[in-house]
């Protein structure tokens, strides 16, 4: 088993960050990479960036790119979202989730159903 619990949403105005963690706590080791989706009422969960625990590859969507950032810190086996530039359209719950296995492609980091583990989401309202 493997918890995962998000920090760090909340409210913020058009222009403004937020940085967002995950902790993961139990069977760490055996994650092998960490990946952040979003959503909101009525629609589908979208990816929004994973990273791989070793060597530390990132992956983005691109309508976050050059805005975000995905980042980790091994030792306290969290995973960050640096969120600048937000925008109105980014306002979402966001998740974290932990893939313990080997993927097949690249792209299968995007796919939620890739993912074992999930965190209970957190908001962010960006205001214009």
């Amino acid at each position: 088993q493997v918890q995962l619990v998000e920090s760090g949403g909340g409210s913020v105005q058009a222009g403004g960050s937020l940085r967002l963690a995950c902790a993961a706590s139990g069977r760490t080791f055996s994650s092998r990479a960490m990946g952040w989706f979003r959503q909101t009422p009525g629609k589908e969960r979208e990816f929004v960036a994973a990273m791989t625990w070793s060597p530390g590859v990132k992956y983005y969507a691109n309508f976050v790119r050059g805005r975000f950032t995905i980042s980790k810190d091994n030792a306290k086996n969290t995973v960050y979202l640096q969120m600048n530039s937000l925008k109105p359209e980014d306002t979402a719950v966001y998740y974290c989730a932990a893939q313990l296995h080997a993927v097949r492609f690249s792209s299968d980091y995007e796919r939620q159903d890739e993912y074992e583990y999930w965190g209970q989401g957190t908001q962010v309202t960006v205001s214009s």
